[in-house]
């Protein structure tokens, strides 16, 4: 055992929920980013004010194989691969994305690919199996993509079927439960989405994984927003401009180590989240799709994504600024003020190191 331990130390492979789950997923999430969702955001601009050059670059953007390929690079860079099994990775990561099942619904027969959640599996794999042979044999060259390409491919074919099942009735059981009764998913659909964008995982590529979409995406969008929007707002005292702008367009899982030494604090986003959540399916009737719908504010990505799905008129606009920006600020800001009336917020409790 001494002996594996060691190999595994040399060649970087150490196994951990942190490196897969957090680590790997939050890479993945830069990933789906620099692609889909940046694809998403030019696409926009380009529909809205005629310019043809970023509609040409978001259909190329948005393509599965790029989007699995990207997602491919940035899990093996996370996993510490060396050259060859990362570069190896972009072919896995693009296997994982567009592999998956013909699937019979009540419209007919569609496909449906794994996405990125079949190149999130895929890689993880491969990559590791590709650090094992790395460097180990003197035809390196050859040898390393070929396992790691070959590793994915198989695996690609193997589970990514699977994956596609799990993940596409999964989302339908969301989207669906959440269009038959909005009130209540909504607040459970933001609720939850809101928490794991704080937590040290990926909400956003979460979002991506499952395909949220409609008064569901909505709902997580709010939820995201409120969380970010809630502690840029409550923590204003402590943090200033800085920490308004670094959480406000930035994250909010600035405040994870806060929310350990002092949970009470995560108290007030939460609620708005919950609130919010049903102003957006109720109310508004808001709908974001994917990758969108997990990141909040963080660059305005989330109200961004709502006006690309659903254009940009009057009503939107209103439903944009009052749910994601007004109502998680003022809410946030009552129920905190109450928490600190009864002592259970303290000043200097959210204080960060900016």
């Amino acid at each position: 055992m001494g002996k594996v331990k060691a190999f595994f130390d040399r060649k970087q492979i150490n196994p951990s929920a942190k490196l897969y789950f957090v680590d790997a997923m939050g890479m993945m999430a830069l990933g789906l980013f620099s692609t889909l969702l940046i694809g998403t955001i030019f696409g926009t601009l380009g529909e809205k004010f005629g310019i043809d050059f970023l509609s040409e670059i978001a259909a190329i953007a948005k393509n599965g194989s790029v989007a699995g390929a990207a997602i491919g690079v940035a899990i093996a860079y996370a996993l510490k691969a060396p050259p060859l099994v990362l570069f190896s990775s972009a072919v896995t990561g693009a296997a994982g994305y567009i592999l998956g099942a013909s699937i019979t619904t009540s419209s007919g027969v569609i496909s449906y690919t794994a996405g990125p959640a079949g190149s999130f599996f895929v890689v993880l794999v491969a990559c590791e199996l590709g650090k094992i042979v790395s460097k180990e044999t003197k035809i390196d060259i050859l040898v390393t993509p070929t396992v790691t390409i070959l590793s994915g491919f198989a695996l690609a074919k193997l589970i990514c079927p699977a994956i596609a099942y799990v993940m596409y009735y999964l989302g339908y059981f969301i989207n669906t439960t959440t269009e038959m009764h909005p009130f209540f998913m909504g607040i459970i659909v933001a609720t939850v989405v809101g928490i794991i964008l704080t937590l040290p995982i990926s909400s956003a590529a979460i979002c991506a994984m499952i395909g949220i979409t409609g008064l569901a995406g909505g709902a997580a969008t709010a939820g995201c927003c409120a969380q970010m929007v809630g502690f840029a707002v409550i923590s204003y005292r402590e943090n200033g401009v800085g920490g308004l702008v670094a959480q406000g367009l930035g994250t909010s899982m600035l405040q994870m180590g806060n929310i350990c030494k002092k949970p009470q604090i995560w108290i007030a986003p939460t609620l708005a989240s919950a609130i919010c959540g049903p102003i957006a399916t109720v109310l508004f009737k808001l709908e974001c799709t994917g990758l969108s719908a997990g990141m909040g504010t963080c660059g305005m990505v989330g109200p961004i994504g709502i006006l690309s799905d659903m254009g940009g008129d009057a009503m939107t606009w209103i439903g944009i600024i009052v749910t994601c920006i007004v109502a998680p600020a003022i809410l946030s800001f009552i129920i905190n003020e109450i928490l600190r009336a009864v002592g259970l917020v303290k000043t200097g409790d959210m204080q960060l190191s900016l």
